[in-house]
Formats: C-alpha cells, structure tokens, sequence
C-alpha cells in the first residue's frame, strides 16, 4: 500500500508494507532492556479453582498474568502524568497515533562531571524539519543497546538546554534509544521531562516522550511516517510499538 503525504509544498511517498519497527519488547525472548533497577517483567499462568492458565501445565489454554513496570522494562510511551499528582493517562492524552517525523543521528558528548549527555551542541549540524515527531539515534549505535542493562550504569541523558532547544523548535513528541530523558541519580528533579513539558507553569498536556527504542543503522536520517502505537491502559507510561515508514519525494 502507498500513502501520499504533502509537506511544505513538497509531496512524499510512503510504502506502508514495510514497517520498521523501533520497539524493544519484554518477556521470554524477548529483547528485555533494563533500566532504574526494574525488576524484569515477570510472567506467570493465572490459576482459579482447578483451572491453570498454561496448557504444558494440562490447562486447556494458556492465559498468563503479567506484571511490569513500563519505566524499565522495553519501549514506553509517557505523559505528563509521570509528573502530575493529578491522573493523567496517556491514552486519554494522545490521540494522534499518525505523525511526521524527523529521524537524526547525534553524539554522545560529556557533562562537567565526565557522564554522557546530548547537549545543545549535539545539535550544531542539524536542520530541524517542522514535523511534530522527533526520533533520537544516539551514537555510537550498536545492537547490544537492545538488551542493555542501564541500571547502575549512569546512562547518558539530555541536558535542559538541549531539551529547551527541542521544544522550541516545536517537537511535540520525542523518541530517545535512551531509557530516560534525565539522568538516573538526579535527586528526582526530572528536570529534562519538566522542561519538555513545561511543567507545570505552561504545560504541554498533550506531548508525549518514547524511551527505550532502538533504531537500526539501516534507517537514513530524514523524514518519515510514523505510527506510535499504544494499548487502551490508564497509566501515565505504556508499553508502545513505534512503526516508521521512510518518506521519499514523489516526482
């Protein structure tokens, strides 16, 4: 199937049999990222009266009960409810899955105190698209960030400069390979999600933030068609299926 998109005068193509998918899931194997020393996804059958929920087990179907936590456990999609003392969901927040957006490859570069950051400088060579996605390569980009534990590894992070730079160019939606926008230690200022959010002076209600991805080296930067797909769950984080679709001007 082929979708054609117009955008600042200029019409695009995408194939849509094609997806890329940028999700790293949890679970039996599954890729299992881990990050704030979450405790793995953990999957066991339901049991009621004689019933088992696991067929090898002799139920007669497999029905599992799963716990998670969507921080630390694979690709998740937040909203300001990570924040707010008010419940806020990000299923009831975005309501728009299909999106433009930008795909950039940046350098990792070191803060005053030695630890990996994207700052502002991260940015010097890039020309930003006016598309409401942002989808974040940091490099080097190497698969074992799939399974990476993060936790206790001081996981590099975005400084408020460089967040306050994204959002004044007018990302509404950023999707980070990192497991979160703000350092692991950081006394619990979240400073980097207040800043994308401005919160709670201005706040940006319907923006959202997608950690944990993982973008394969064969995605080109530049403009694509993304999905950002979420589960009907009432929490401020689900896990999410980013599916993105490379643009090409059609001539």
């Amino acid at each position: 199937m082929k979708l054609h998109i117009r955008h600042n005068d200029r019409l695009f193509f995408a194939h849509l049999d094609n997806p890329i998918s940028l999700a790293l899931g949890f679970g039996p194997d599954a890729e299992n990222p881990n990050a704030f020393h979450i405790n793995p996804a953990h999957f066991e059958p339901i049991r009621v009266g004689d019933f088992v929920g696991a067929v090898a087990e002799g139920g007669s179907a497999n029905c599992e009960v799963v716990t998670y936590c969507a921080h630390g456990n694979g690709t998740h999609t937040e909203c300001v409810g990570h924040l707010s003392s008010e419940r806020i969901h990000v299923s009831e927040v975005f309501q728009t899955p299909n999106l433009l957006a930008q795909l950039i490859s940046v350098p990792l570069l070191t803060d005053a105190d030695g630890r990996s950051c994207i700052t502002a400088h991260s940015f010097v060579e890039i020309e930003f698209e006016r598309v409401p996605a942002i989808i974040i390569r940091t490099l080097p980009n190497t698969t074992d960030k799939k399974s990476r534990v993060w936790s206790g590894n001081e996981p590099p992070y975005f400084t408020i400069e460089a967040m306050q730079l994204l959002v004044d160019a007018g990302f509404e939606h950023i999707l980070t390979d990192l497991p979160s926008v703000d350092p692991e230690e950081d006394a619990g200022a979240l400073a980097a999600h207040r800043i994308w959010w401005q919160y709670p002076q201005n706040t940006r209600r319907h923006a959202t933030i997608t950690e944990l991805i993982f973008v394969p080296n064969t995605a080109a930067p530049g403009l694509y068609y993304l999905q950002l797909i979420l589960p009907k769950i009432h929490s401020d984080a689900v896990p999410s299926q980013p599916l993105i679709y490379p643009l090409h001007l059609d001539v």
